[in-house]
């Protein structure tokens, strides 16, 4: 009579075992095929990504680097996080307590970098259409370079002071053997959201409206200037509509940002504590994760050197000697 219980638990020959969440088997496959297909998703993409702007010289611009830094972010989420994060979907915890705390630290860190190098390359694009005359002498390799470590220092602190207490005591919050269970204080959480949820989203809007204002104040100065010759008119169009397709980025990316991120956050400005691991906690952490699968598509697949080198992938161009070099812009 005993073992249908027993069949419910994710240890069935340990007392203290969790129970496993039972569903439907239907719904129970088709959940883990479209997680699956999201991860491989993820992991293609920034792939793809990371190999195109590591491979091609060309590609190896300031800007770039940026784009690059957001890649790695986001391929680790798809690469380590996604399938870790498919595991807990039944309530089940394999790895253990320290690999739990390890996975909640490595799931902070390279979040607050994909946060972070969202609201660099913000600041890139705001230089360059505001600022243009001195982006080449304020935006540097070295100094993009400098940015971008110091942002994956300051997110590996954020995490550590954020996970100080279950560093030091990985099953601090582990009520049953087999559970994955993180709780995040108020004071934590408060400095959490304001660090990567309501800071970025602040600084992408004010320079999202300033690079508006400006790519809208140039094109009438365009407008007021087409008779003057028919070249400079063509090389005027070209001018507007690039600077009118990076302030549209820059909104589909704060509208995307907000989309995945602002129901995990509005839980936690709810509840005084945050516990990550339970089940409505692990929904909202994959549609936080859906970030990382829409990136790659809203920062790289709008510019046109995409398509050039991801043919030059899949076709394994770039095998072959002086790829490198090839013309992709």
């Amino acid at each position: 009579m005993e073992a249908p219980e027993e069949a419910e638990l994710c240890f069935p020959h340990i007392n203290t075992s969790c129970r496993r969440r039972t569903g439907p088997y239907v719904e129970t496959m088709l959940t883990y095929t479209v997680l699956s297909c999201i991860t491989i998703l993820t992991v293609i993409l920034n792939l793809l990504v990371i190999i195109s702007i590591s491979h091609f010289k060309q590609l190896h611009t300031t800007t770039n680097l940026l784009l690059l830094s957001l890649a790695v972010a986001d391929f680790l989420v798809g690469l380590l996080q996604m399938p870790l994060l498919l595991l807990q979907n039944q309530g089940c915890w394999f790895l253990g307590d320290v690999m739990c705390v390890v996975h909640y630290f490595l799931a902070a860190l390279v979040f607050s970098v994909s946060v972070g190098s969202m609201v660099l390359i913000s600041v890139d694009r705001y230089i360059a259409i505001c600022n243009p005359m001195f982006y080449t002498t304020r935006v540097t390799l070295t100094r993009v370079k400098l940015c971008i470590c110091l942002c994956w220092i300051c997110s590996a602190v954020r995490g550590s002071v954020i996970f100080r207490d279950v560093l030091k005591q990985p099953d601090m919050y582990i009520t049953c053997y087999g559970s994955c269970v993180v709780v995040v204080g108020f004071a934590e959480g408060l400095v959490d959201i304001i660090a990567t949820f309501l800071g970025p989203i602040l600084i992408i809007a004010v320079l999202y409206l300033r690079v508006f204002v400006v790519a809208v104040s140039q094109a009438r100065a365009m407008r007021s200037h087409v008779a003057v010759v028919k070249v400079e008119r063509s090389q005027a169009v070209k001018a507007m509509k690039s600077e009118i397709k990076a302030a549209r980025t820059l909104g589909i990316v704060l509208v995307v940002f907000l989309l995945c991120v602002c129901p995990y956050y509005c839980f936690a400005v709810a509840a005084e504590t945050t516990m990550i691991g339970a089940s409505y906690s692990l929904i909202m952490l994959w549609l936080v994760y859906l970030n990382s699968t829409f990136n790659p598509g809203i920062y790289v697949f709008f510019y046109p050197w995409a398509r050039k080198t991801i043919k030059y992938i899949l076709t394994l161009q770039i095998l072959q000697p002086g790829s490198r070099e090839v013309s992709v812009m």
